[in-house]
């Protein structure tokens, strides 16, 4: 499929999906598609370590496309509603680090789309928000479940209920964003963050988001087996018999791991 407005450019082990939608970045149908094309070769790719979600210096995602929702029936959002949650979840299965950079406004779908990321780095000038309410309808795309297991149920709530914007500095005390940056300096950090993983043990980093991510889904004790399993699964690695060895022989630290 050839991209529109959503590409994967790699340098460094570090994949960058872009999302280039003029003006404001709303996420229609098609870039939901487009999405799901570049978390799938971003997961594919060796060459890529850790993610990046960038929608440029000016705004992340202001929404959905609204005006291309708005001509559509129930019948219609039933058959595309395992597209609209699907864009954003394929992001957030990438089984590598991933970590969201966002300018300005990251609303409704695009503040969705920052939630699938593992951590958010955010320009001074961010704006998050869920406003769905005001237009009669709810979060389609995970906000409602991811949101909520971010900031609590209480705030969650608070913020869909009444859909007001969180600029950053709120955003960051509540726990929505992890860094708050000068908005020139975001993406560069947010870079300088997944190149931390270029050479790092790519199996165990993987094991690690799924020990995390479906551990949040279940259980105490579920999670628990997850973890052994994930954890005796590792020693299957060529990476985990260089990174004892090194450690052995040269302390913490220092082990070259070949990412397999």
């Amino acid at each position: 499929m050839t991209s529109e407005f959503v590409r994967l450019e790699v340098a460094d082990g570090v994949g960058t999906i872009r999302l280039d939608r003029p003006k404001m970045n709303a996420i229609s149908f098609q870039v939901q598609d487009e999405l799901l094309a570049a978390a799938a070769e971003a997961t594919e790719r060796a060459d890529v370590r850790a993610v990046v979600v960038w929608g440029g210096e000016r705004v992340f995602a202001a929404g959905n496309d609204v005006k291309e929702m708005a001509e559509k029936s129930y019948v219609d959002m039933v058959d595309r509603g395992d597209r609209v949650q699907g864009a954003v979840t394929a992001i957030a299965r990438i089984p590598k680090p991933v970590v969201a950079a966002v300018n300005g406004y990251a609303l409704g779908g695009g503040c969705e789309l920052a939630l699938a990321a593992d951590v958010r780095f955010a320009a001074e000038d961010a704006v998050f928000g869920q406003p769905e309410v005001l237009l009669g309808i709810i979060p389609g795309a995970g906000g409602t479940q991811r949101l909520t297991r971010l900031v609590g149920p209480a705030t969650a709530k608070e913020l869909m209920f009444t859909g007001r914007f969180v600029k950053a500095d709120e955003a960051l005390s509540i726990g929505l964003v992890d860094r708050v940056f000068p908005a020139e300096q975001v993406y560069g950090a947010a870079v300088a963050w997944a190149a931390k993983f270029s050479d790092a043990a790519p199996y165990a980093l993987r094991a690690i988001k799924e020990c995390v991510d479906r551990g949040l889904e279940t259980d105490l004790e579920t999670g628990l087996a997850i973890e052994r399993q994930q954890f005796a699964s590792v020693f299957a690695t060529a990476d985990r018999a260089t990174g004892m060895q090194s450690f052995i022989e040269n302390g913490p630290g220092k082990a070259r791991f070949e990412g397999r």
